[in-house]
């Protein structure tokens, strides 16, 4: 039997958006920032139950009350650091050292958070990955790297990328995932030699005409590379984006990524010059925009009855669920 593709809907509008937006910035501003934590599970309840496939929409379980710890936790740790490094580059070494040895695990923690808090059907996803794997992933290979002069970031991002997709569950449901080192080394290296394409004889032209002392022709130089910086983002991103989706599987079902760069390009544009335009106003219509269309973009290839593999994924999320409450209560809402 051929994948039935079922296709995500994003019913969230600009209108409604502007209204949570508004509020919760209010809020946040008078609170001088302790409601952002509210903030954040109100704006995350808001687009995940506007988030429909199949027929059902996600839910959005995150406590305000840990996000609010997470952060008071992350500005304490910081402050430390800036006030060490103030008085003594001795102390401000050691307290970098300390930062650097802690954030695999707040990475970790805000991976379990995230997905122990979101339900489709309701049912937990999860996250099951070890902290010797988030430490190898975020601090081992990202220090073994600068070895490489930097030649194995591909093979870093794909290791993250399977350590975050691969170790999630929904339910009793293992995801998967299957990219290659070298699908992730082509996607550098295309980014790269647009990057360069674009880069190299502009900022040859740059040192020229400054050089000639043509001030006006150095200004349209500088700003035809920033464009051509613009469009190589949106394709990198779109690039990126479907080399990571469409090797993510969730048992034999598969997930597919249709996202497109001349479409992402305009969107983003588009959104660059309404919210200039409006002076940030724009700013929430702009994040339904993106995410409408991200969302949009996928799509999930159900091998047989979707309402059949999620019932069988169901009877293990309740003491799942229930034993890990109390370890998860904490993130750092990156």
């Amino acid at each position: 039997m051929p994948p039935a593709p079922q296709r995500i809907v994003f019913h969230a509008t600009g209108g409604e958006y502007f209204r949570i937006w508004i509020v919760n910035l209010l809020l946040t501003i008078v609170t001088l920032g302790i409601y952002s934590a509210w903030a954040k599970v109100r704006r995350n309840q808001y687009f995940y139950s506007s988030t429909e496939l199949a027929g059902a929409s996600f839910e959005y379980h995150g406590n305000p009350l840990a996000i609010l710890k997470g952060r008071i936790i992350a500005l304490m740790v910081f402050s430390a650091y800036s006030t060490a490094a103030r008085f003594s580059p001795i102390a401000g070494g050691f307290m970098g050292l300390l930062l650097l040895a802690v954030g695999p695990w707040f990475i970790w923690k805000s991976l379990q958070f995230r997905l122990h808090n979101t339900s489709y059907r309701g049912i937990r996803f999860r996250f099951d990955g070890s902290l010797g794997g988030a430490y190898q992933r975020f601090l081992l290979y990202p220090l073994l790297n600068l070895f490489t002069l930097m030649l194995g970031t591909p093979l870093v991002h794909r290791s993250i990328k399977q350590y975050q997709h691969g170790q999630a569950r929904f339910g009793q449901a293992q995801f998967g995932f299957d990219a290659s080192i070298g699908g992730f080394y082509r996607l550098y290296g295309i980014g790269l030699l647009l990057l360069l394409a674009g880069l190299v004889p502009m900022m040859y032209l740059i040192v020229t005409e400054t050089q000639a002392g043509h001030a006006g022709t150095v200004w349209l130089i500088a700003l035809a590379l920033y464009a051509w910086l613009f469009m190589v983002t949106p394709l990198a991103m779109a690039m990126s984006q479907q080399l990571i989706w469409n090797h993510t599987s969730l048992e034999q079902h598969r997930l597919r990524c249709s996202l497109r760069w001349g479409r992402l390009a305009f969107i983003m544009l588009t959104n660059y010059l309404a919210i200039l335009c409006t002076l940030g106003l724009f700013i929430p219509f702009a994040k339904v925009r993106m995410l409408r269309y991200r969302l949009e973009s996928m799509e999930l290839l159900a091998l047989g009855s979707l309402d059949e593999f999620v019932a069988a994924s169901a009877p293990a999320v309740g003491a799942a669920g229930e034993g890990l409450a109390d370890v998860m209560d904490f993130d750092l809402s990156i």
